[in-house]
């Protein structure tokens, strides 16, 4: 199977995903292009946060079109995110690649232990 067959089904899977359930870009992108195609931390890191905006917009006009959209809540939400964004950034090519992997795999496993335990 080709790189560019292999990308095309992570985006496929990553689209339905963040379609579903909002999330798919970092926790489905990020360990795929690491694990899968061998790209660096750093970069698989970066690029998927470039994968996600035009996968959110998508996502995001569907969701206004069905109604299911809370305006004060967005706007509250993308203020925090585009400050945190920008310091996140910025961290991203000065946290070693061993200290990366492990930040986001615990921020995976508590994600993954609060879906389990919420009813």
């Amino acid at each position: 199977m080709t790189n560019r067959t292999k990308l095309i089904i992570i985006g496929f899977i990553t689209g339905i995903l963040n379609g579903m359930f909002g999330a798919g870009g970092g926790t489905i992108i990020v360990p795929f292009m690491v694990f899968l195609l061998g790209i660096e931390d750093h970069k698989a890191h970066a690029t998927a946060i470039s994968i996600i905006l035009p996968l959110t917009i998508l996502s995001s006009i569907i969701y206004i079109k069905n109604g299911v959209f809370n305006l004060p809540i967005t706007l509250n939400v993308t203020l925090g995110s585009v400050i945190g964004g920008l310091l996140g950034a910025f961290l991203l090519n000065k946290v070693p690649i061993k200290y990366l992997r492990k930040l986001f795999g615990i921020i995976m496993i508590i994600a993954s232990i609060r879906i389990w335990i919420i009813k």
